[in-house]
């Protein structure tokens, strides 16, 4: 549907906005996680994964991946940087900064490597920072308490 309608059944009003198309492929492939700064590891799992029921997927010494029951995307809760970020899955970084800095963006860091494969942080023309990385590398392989074991190559998907 291109342009919106309004229905009437049995008296009750139905309005559906119309949808805009565009022609161009998304930049944007899922989020892939949220990252929550906390200053402390063991005290972030025992409320997110205790008090609040989320699995651990995986964990290194800074990190902790926990899980969404209706979604694939992660809430990752790191020691690491002190602010809140939402990392967008692109299907390859460099690609998607030049489109992004075509658009009007800016780049705030350029792409550089992470285990599963490369990211970049930008900031939209409204100075929101966004992180864009893409799973070039695979995916982490995990023991059976969760921590970080190695790389799976190849079978990341977007």
């Amino acid at each position: 549907m291109v342009n919106g309608e309004v229905t009437v059944d049995s008296g009750q009003w139905t309005v559906r906005p119309p949808v805009y198309w565009c022609a161009m492929e998304p930049l944007f492939r899922k989020i892939d996680c949220l990252q929550v700064p906390v200053p402390d590891l063991e005290a972030a799992l025992a409320f997110y994964r205790d008090g609040l029921g989320h699995a651990l997927i995986w964990r290194t010494e800074t990190a902790a991946g926990l899980r969404m029951p209706d979604t694939d995307a992660e809430i990752v809760v790191q020691t690491e940087r002190p602010q809140f970020e939402a990392n967008l899955l692109v299907e390859a970084v460099a690609g998607a900064v030049e489109r992004f800095v075509a658009a009007g963006g800016t780049v705030l860091a350029a792409p550089f490597d992470i285990a599963i494969g490369r990211c970049a942080v930008v900031r939209d023309p409204w100075g929101n920072v966004l992180v864009l990385l893409d799973g070039s590398k695979g995916r982490l392989v995990t023991d059976g308490d969760g921590w970080v074991v190695g790389l799976e190559p190849g079978t990341a998907s977007a």
